[in-house]
């Protein structure tokens, strides 16, 4: 299992982490599948290592976005960084 990290930076005026870690591994059919593993429930597929990556952080960024919509975190989002590990 190949294992490559990757940082979402998001300054937040609650407690949730400020890094995430995002995990990938190949399948056997061939395709990858990359997961954030602060985030419960949060993997994504894609045809190659890069594709994975990039959707797992688009349904990273879905996920804050309904949390913030729901109350269920505070407002105060004012930086959004991505950074290769």
């Amino acid at each position: 299992m190949e294992c490559i990290k990757s940082e979402l930076e998001i300054i937040m005026s609650t407690e949730i982490p400020t890094n995430f870690t995002i995990e990938t591994e190949q399948e056997e059919d061939g395709r990858w599948i990359a997961e954030v593993l602060e985030i419960p429930g949060v993997l994504a597929y894609g045809e190659n290592q890069q594709q994975a990556i990039a959707h797992v952080q688009a349904l990273a960024l879905r996920v804050i976005a309904e949390k913030l919509e729901h109350g269920e975190m505070a407002l105060g989002l004012t930086s959004l960084i991505f950074v290769a590990a």
